[in-house]
This record gives structure tokens, C-alpha cells and sequence, in this order.
């Protein structure tokens, strides 16, 4: 009983600091944040409570940026942009007509769940820091 008690107020805490994330977090990333304050907190479980929260539909993987899996608790769909310089992941504030979900399954065949679109290239702030690098 109390293991599940455990479990429940870690995950609680995983998802709490990913809810109060803006960068995407990685679950290494996750685990570093939390370490301090749940000490008997490992990796393997943050991965776990990760998976849990994944299934839950409470979190949803944004993909992989320099091997690592990168997180998001917001999981309305809406467009992601990576950083292919410094591997941040920023909501990018552009709105798209969604799918017609509807007469798409009925032209594939296919049951859509979800859909996901993300940009990648150089966020301004590493152009800046690469323009201002060349002028010093």
C-alpha cells in the first residue's frame, strides 16, 4: 500500500514539473529537476511514471532531440519547432486548419488518434549568438 502511495506522489511530482516546463523536458532532464526533492527517485522510474502518464493521455512524447525523448504535458495538438543548433523545442504560435479526421479515415481506411506537426531549423537566438560571434 505504501509503494503505491510512492508511486502515485512521484508521478504526481514527474508530471508537475513537466506541466511547469516550457523546454520539453527529457525524462534525464525530469530526473536531474526532482532528484534532490525525492531522494529515493531514479531514473528507471521516472521513465516508468512516464510511460503511465504517456498511456493516461496526461503527456505526450514530442519526439527525439539528440537521442533523448522530449516531453509535453500539453497534449491539445499544436506545432513544436526544434532547434537543430541548440536542440530547444519552443511552441511554435502558428495555427493550421486541423485535419478533417472524418473524410480522412474514410479515404484511408485508417482510425487517426492524433497528428503532430513540428518545424526544424535554427531558433533566432542562435542566429543572433552565431551573427554577434562573427562581428567580435
Amino acid at each position: 500500500m505504501d509503494t503505491a502511495r510512492r508511486t502515485s506522489r512521484k508521478r504526481q511530482a514527474i508530471y508537475e514539473a513537466i506541466c511547469a516546463s516550457h523546454s520539453h523536458p527529457s525524462a534525464e532532464q525530469l530526473y536531474m529537476e526532482l532528484k534532490n526533492s525525492i531522494p529515493d527517485l531514479s531514473l528507471g522510474t521516472v521513465y516508468r511514471n512516464l510511460g503511465v502518464l504517456m498511456q493516461e493521455g496526461r503527456v505526450v512524447s514530442v519526439g527525439k532531440v539528440g537521442g533523448q525523448e522530449r516531453y509535453d504535458a500539453c497534449t491539445e495538438p499544436h506545432v513544436h519547432f526544434i532547434c537543430t543548433s541548440c536542440g530547444r523545442i519552443h511552441d511554435a504560435e502558428i495555427s493550421f486548419p486541423l485535419p478533417d479526421y472524418e473524410a480522412y479515415e474514410a479515404l484511408t481506411g485508417w482510425r487517426l488518434s492524433t497528428h503532430s506537426l513540428c518545424f526544424n531549423g535554427v531558433c533566432r537566438e542562435c542566429i543572433e549568438r552565431s551573427q554577434t560571434s562573427h562581428i567580435n
